[in-house]
């Protein structure tokens, strides 16, 4: 149990757990079952990956804001294969202990999951500056400070060649946007972005491996319990393309199981050459196939005009060079 919650100023919570209490240090971790870390897991996706890795014979480090709701499942499993402790991801200072606690614990970490986050919907011109600006914080920034964590860790503490898998947490809708939801999308877009490129960066030998998770749409509390709603702007017509999938969300009901998807991603955790994208749900594989041919139709379209800004005496010949930047 938390021995004790000081609240230092607003933002920051540090959690003071005494070891006697925990164990930590003085539990036998001779097993090889993997230990996991998922961030946001008190309800939707996060719960279920949680629930699935434990009764896999796994061990779990689950984050939350508030460790209480996660009472059944301590109760249900001991702390050699449960760690909950409280998170605020937009704290580095707190994700920094995190990591500390988990070596002390476990001694060794093979698989990130960066799932916390909520969502904001409105238009672009309604949505003020303090509600756009912290969903970077939490769907961003958060993620990179604890890859930037997990890199080190596997890299450091993990038996040599041990290495790890971070498998970030995105959206379809960090592949192809859609109206009303403008910052969340560009908050996932820049996490792909970013985990995309530190792929590239990580020396084969390290075994590091990233993957972006693109669910569609789940079944879950995720739209109601985790979703900012901000009233449209008032010169947008009820008829606004903004207006009418605000309507069209709400008339769908979704496909996804989040129980199947938390197996689909121990699946992909275990693969040694996982891809760099994986959707989740047929919604979100149409989406992601529709979008990547739109993106070759239109630049097949306007491929003179891309090809006119060269200069002279370059062309299509520079291509087999390119292949390093895909």
């Amino acid at each position: 149990m938390l021995s004790s919650i000081e609240l230092c100023d607003k933002k920051r919570i540090d959690i003071e757990i005494h070891s006697s209490v925990l164990g930590l240090g003085n539990i036998d971790m001779s097993t090889d079952a993997r230990v996991w870390l998922v961030t946001g897991a008190s309800s939707g996706l996060g719960r279920a990956l949680v629930e699935a890795v434990l009764a896999k014979g796994e061990r779990t480090v689950a984050t939350v804001r508030k460790p209480a709701v996660l009472d059944d499942l301590t109760k249900k499993y001991s702390s050699e294969q449960l760690l909950v402790l409280q998170l605020d991801v937009t704290d580095k200072e707190a994700i920094a202990q995190v990591f500390t606690d988990i070596e002390k614990h476990f001694k060794r970490l093979d698989v990130v999951v960066n799932n916390a986050g909520y969502g904001v919907t409105s238009d672009i011109e309604a949505t003020p500056d303090e509600i756009s600006r912290p969903v970077f914080e939490t769907l961003f920034w958060g993620p990179v400070y604890i890859t930037q964590q997990a890199i080190r860790f596997f890299r450091e503490v993990n038996p040599k060649g041990l290495g790890g898998r971070i498998l970030n947490i995105s959206s379809i809708g960090g592949y192809a946007a859609q109206p009303t939801l403008s910052f969340y999308n560009a908050a996932k877009f820049a996490l792909e972005g970013f985990t995309q490129s530190f792929t590239k960066e990580m020396p084969p030998a390290w075994n590091i491996k990233g993957v972006i998770v693109e669910p569609g749409g789940f079944a879950t509390n995720w739209n109601s319990n985790n979703m900012i709603t901000v009233p449209s702007h008032p010169a947008y017509p009820d008829d606004s393309p903004s207006r009418q999938f605000i309507q069209m969300r709400e008339s769908v009901k979704p496909i996804g199981d989040v129980n199947r998807a938390a197996q689909a991603m121990i699946t992909i955790s275990e693969e040694p050459n996982p891809p760099l994208r994986l959707q989740l749900g047929t919604d979100a594989w149409g989406i992601a196939q529709g979008m990547a041919q739109k993106t070759i139709d239109e630049g097949k379209k306007w491929a003179d005009l891309s090809h006119s800004t060269n200069l002279d005496g370059y062309g299509l010949e520079i291509l087999p060079f390119l292949k390093g930047a895909i």
